[in-house]
């Protein structure tokens, strides 16, 4: 009879120690990086079975552990694709001039933040949207709260001017250069105008709704913004979240939604 003697206690080094905290580091960066956005979703997911592999590994599972040890190689490819983006702006920021520096090495994480955006001016923008409902003037405005959408911001001209409603109509006066596009509001500042937002791909959307109301759904399919439109061609207002609209709202109705989204507890 074999006697099989589990040890009570693990011997630990200090590397060990110092590889769970980098690790636990990189990944709350990561984290801290997607919150807000579609793909923490898939970056949890990836996370997880990548648990379960290393878990089934230590067992001896031999099949289920080139199973997903298979799936866990694709899901690598997955995430560099699907998180091209961030990829970038981490690589851009190490391979930069002084990274080394305190300051550069701290400014680093500190991208990595994520604004908690509290709207505090919610009647200039529905003063603008009423206004240019009654003069049938087209506006898509994007309101950013978690995810400060940086890569959206970047299509378009940078305003960082404060919110007003004469602003927020002036750019969208007809004749105005910037009137095309959408407006990107972001820490309580107006922050970029002219930006360009990916369309959704929904197939089963009233053929009346245009490129605006698209564009409305495709941003915020992506991440957690919300967004405003106003149609050219009839004055409606409409708003959308998580991917969905809500067609034909009043102003009143505008501000209680806006006072909904960015008045609760993040």
């Amino acid at each position: 009879m074999t006697c099989v003697f589990i040890p009570l206690f693990l011997q630990v080094r200090i590397l060990d120690v110092i590889d769970i905290f980098l690790v636990a580091l990189l990944l709350f960066s990561l984290y801290q990086l997607l919150k807000g956005t579609a793909a923490v979703n898939i970056f949890l997911g990836i996370l997880a079975i990548f648990v379960i592999w290393r878990l089934v590994k230590s067992l001896q599972m031999d099949l289920l552990s080139d199973l997903l040890g298979a799936f866990t190689s694709v899901g690598f490819i997955a995430f560099i694709v699907v998180f091209q983006p961030e990829i970038r702006k981490f690589l851009l920021a190490v391979g930069s001039p002084g990274f080394l520096t305190r300051n550069r090495f701290k400014s680093l994480f500190s991208k990595l933040q994520l604004e908690n955006s509290n709207l505090a001016d919610i009647d200039p923008v529905v003063q603008a949207c009423h206004r240019m409902s009654h003069s049938q003037t087209g506006a898509l405005i994007v309101i950013a709260r978690k995810n400060d959408l940086s890569e959206f911001k970047d299509t378009g001209l940078a305003v960082e001017a404060l919110i007003s409603d004469q602003l927020i109509e002036s750019i969208f006066y007809k004749n105005n250069p910037m009137h095309d596009g959408a407006v990107i509001i972001s820490g309580n500042r107006l922050t970029a105008a002219r930006c360009i937002l990916p369309v959704s791909g929904k197939m089963d959307l009233p053929i009346e709704l245009g490129l605006r109301h698209r564009a409305a759904i495709g941003i915020t399919e992506k991440n957690d913004s919300v967004a405003i439109i106003v149609s050219e061609q009839t004055g409606r207002i409409s708003y959308c979240r998580n991917g969905e609209l809500a067609l034909d709202i009043k102003a009143s109705g505008l501000k209680t939604m806006l006072t909904d989204d960015f008045s609760e507890k993040k």
